[in-house]
Formats: C-alpha cells, sequence, structure tokens
C-alpha cells in the first residue's frame, strides 16, 4: 500500500541536519572573517606603504644608482685601465721575449728594460705599481719573477712570484716552480723542495708535472730522501714515461734506492 505526504507537512529536522547546517554556518563566517582580515592586512600595508613613499624611494633609488655606478665604473674606468695597461706592458713583453732568446751577453740588460722600461713605455715595475689591479698588472709580477731569478736577484724574484695569481694550467705552476728554483739558488733546497712538490701537484699536464717531479726528486736525493725522491721518479714513469724526464728516471731511482 503507497503511502502519500500529507500537505504541508514538513520533514522533522534530524540532528544530522542542524550539525551540517551549524557547521556550514562556522565555515562561512570563519570565510568571512579570514577575508575582513586579509582587507585589513591590505589596508594597513597600503597605508604602510603610503606614508613611507619617501624612504622607499630612496632605498630604491640607492640600488638603482649602485648598479649603474658599478656598470659606470666597469665600462668607463676598469676597461680603459685595462687597455692601458696592456699597451704599457706590451713593450716589456717584447725585451722579455728577446731576453729569453737572446746570449747570456745581452739577456741581462733586456731583462733589465723589461723591468725598468723603454721606448717611452712602463717597465714591468711600473706596470705594477700603476695598474697592480688588472689582468696585465698581475702578469707583469710573473714576468718580474722570472726576470730577476734570471739576472740573479733571487729574493726580489721569490717576492714578484708569490704575488701572481693564477688559475693557468701552465703559468700557475711554472711561477710555483720558479720560486723553488729562487730558493735552490739562495742554497735553501728544503724549501725549494716544497715548491716543486707544489708545482708538480698543481695541474696535471704532460709539460709541467714530469718537469717538477724531476726537479722535486732530485732535490729530495740532495736532501737524501731517497723515499721521497724514488715516489716522485716512480710516478714520472707510470704516468709520463713518454715525457723527455722519464728517459732520466732510471740514472736517478737507482740514486735514489741506495739511500734506503
Amino acid at each position: 500500500m503507497a503511502t502519500y505526504k500529507k500537505r504541508g507537512y514538513k520533514p522533522k529536522a534530524t540532528k544530522k541536519n542542524d550539525e551540517v547546517e551549524d557547521n556550514f554556518n562556522e565555515e562561512e563566517s570563519t570565510t568571512a572573517e579570514v577575508f575582513n582580515n586579509l582587507d585589513e592586512g591590505a589596508n594597513k600595508t597600503e597605508e604602510w606603504v603610503a606614508g613611507n613613499q619617501k624612504p622607499i624611494l630612496i632605498a630604491i633609488g640607492v640600488v638603482v644608482v649602485a648598479a649603474l655606478a658599478y656598470l659606470g665604473y666597469s665600462r668607463f674606468v676598469e676597461q680603459p685601465k685595462e687597455f692601458e695597461a696592456a699597451d704599457e706592458i706590451a713593450q716589456s713583453q717584447i725585451y722579455f721575449e728577446n731576453a729569453l732568446d737572446a746570449t747570456n751577453k745581452d739577456q741581462d740588460s733586456l731583462f733589465n728594460l723589461a723591468l725598468n722600461g723603454g721606448n717611452g713605455k712602463y717597465g714591468l715595475l711600473k706596470v705594477i705599481d700603476n695598474y697592480g689591479g688588472t689582468s696585465s698588472g698581475n702578469l707583469a709580477h710573473y714576468y718580474a719573477g722570472v726576470a730577476y731569478l734570471n739576472i740573479g736577484k733571487y729574493k726580489e724574484a721569490i717576492d714578484q712570484l708569490e704575488d701572481f695569481k693564477s688559475d693557468d694550467e701552465i703559468l700557475a705552476p711554472l711561477a710555483k716552480g720558479a720560486i723553488g728554483d729562487a730558493f735552490m739558488q739562495l742554497n735553501q733546497p728544503e724549501e725549494a723542495l716544497g715548491y716543486y712538490e707544489k708545482a708538480a701537484s698543481m695541474r696535471k699536464n704532460k709539460f709541467t708535472t714530469p718537469k717538477f717531479l724531476m726537479k722535486a726528486a732530485i732535490t729530495a736525493i740532495q736532501l737524501k730522501k731517497g723515499a721521497d725522491a724514488e715516489k716522485h721518479l716512480s710516478k714520472i714513469e707510470e704516468e709520463y714515461s713518454d715525457s723527455p724526464e722519464a728517459e732520466n728516471v732510471p740514472v736517478y731511482l737507482g740514486q735514489a734506492q741506495g739511500l734506503q
């Protein structure tokens, strides 16, 4: 038998329905509160910005000016200085290269010209003084160090070479090894050995690594450090067997082993 609802019949609210309605009202109230808080926060931010426009604009202006100043300094001060330094060092480089190719008679005078200048151009020492922060000024330390080394001014050579900074594959170890050469000339083999070992380990290539491993081995033999010498010689033999230094390994290896 079918059951029909009477006209005007209203279902009786259940407890569950009451809870749903209450939850909905709570969520609606919470949402409204969140938006009100956001509005209040936005209003406070706007008020703060409005009240602090001047310091904000000043701060932005400082940042912009600093950025423009840096770009301007780089373009109008640093770059021209780099060009000037490169122009000034060019003549010294020519003297230096000619000195390396010259006979002993002319070497000293050419190295001195490289150091002190000629033909109206700065020498390496003036380039260092006037353009110390440039790439050419840094490179001048290397040239000056090698020039001093060749004319027998070993302490000056060490000072210049210590000031030279480079990540170059060849120049960096050459500079370090040249300091070792200067200490050898000063009869300080212990210091020389340390620099030769540093030069050999700085980079791994077929030119500088076996060169300074051999110098380290010979110096170690002189200091009667047979084990150290054998270690350096064995490395040449194992890793750089096609280098010119490898040909002399058997001779020095016998000496090293005889010290142990």
